[in-house]
């Protein structure tokens, strides 16, 4: 099984350097999906009250053979229900849904700011991890400012913070400052413009030096800059290169050449923090 390098919170919180991303992995195949993966050695499953899969991300866990605690199940509040009696009826309908005793990952999916209830929702995470109801807290396409407002107002930090990162759009900033407060990074679409970005010689350059395929090149990338990739994978060949991507250890200066793929206009869609606004 591939040796995965893994990463620590300020709370001692660790996540494995890849993880299953399960967008659009739905019914009986999102379900085969998943228990496929935990059995080629993923332990980090990601889904979202939005995604509209948790019945088939838990089915997929409950029948893996992985004892229940080695696999770290997330996901994510959605913005109509940041409102603190909504966000604790989400926050059990999720758990439902799934099928667990607790989520392991429970993370509020967009700040939505222009409606400032984000840190109700933060509270009600809060409580929820206090009762139990799930073991670890965080927050997904958060700003600093964002982040900041959040611990002030209780007192809690998250451990992770899901945003867009790929060679495209590389975060320098706002990895730094994660890595100052011990919050723990997570890049979703991290293959980016995959066709695109696939395509870029100084990927293939690196990918060849390291006799491993562009995708692999990417992920490796990931793990260098110390970000948790969390690419979707449904077939088990899909899932294994992913998770031996892992493995690869690429030169500084591989790393600084392909972060300098990094764009103004990077994101994939608009889908800044700042203004977006997620139902």
């Amino acid at each position: 099984m591939t040796a995965l390098p893994h990463f620590t919170a300020h709370n001692g919180f660790v996540l494995p350097a890849i993880g299953l991303g399960t967008y659009a992995l739905d019914g009986d195949a999102g379900a085969d999906a998943v228990a496929t993966a935990i059995g080629a050695g993923y332990r980090l499953i990601d889904s979202a009250f939005n995604y509209e899969n948790e019945g088939s991300v838990g089915r997929g866990v409950r029948r893996s053979d992985v004892d229940r605690s080695e696999v770290i199940v997330t996901t994510k509040l959605p913005g109509r229900h940041h409102p603190s009696a909504k966000a604790r009826t989400s926050i059990e309908e999720s758990r439902s849904r799934l099928g667990l005793d607790a989520t392991d990952l429970h993370l509020i999916h967009w700040p939505n700011p222009s409606q400032d209830e984000y840190v109700q929702a933060w509270a009600a995470l809060v409580e929820a991890q206090e009762r139990g109801v799930v073991r670890q807290i965080g927050v997904s396409n958060f700003l600093p400012e964002h982040l900041e407002r959040i611990e002030r107002e209780t007192g809690v930090r998250p451990v992770v913070n899901q945003i867009e990162v790929h060679p495209y759009f590389p975060q320098a900033e706002q990895l730094a400052y994660h890595r100052e407060h011990g919050i723990l990074t997570e890049a979703w679409s991290p293959l980016g413009r995959a066709k695109e970005l696939l395509d870029e010689s100084v990927i293939g350059e690196v990918a060849e030096a390291h006799g491993i395929s562009p995708a692999q090149t990417v992920l490796a990338w990931h793990v260098a800059r110390q970000t948790v990739a969390i690419p979707k994978a449904s077939s088990i060949e899909h899932q294994r290169s992913n998770l031996a991507a892992g493995e690869v250890v690429l030169e500084a200066t591989e790393v600084e050449a392909i972060t300098a793929l990094g764009r103004g206009d990077g994101r994939l869609f608009d889908a800044d923090p700042a203004t977006h606004e997620e139902s």
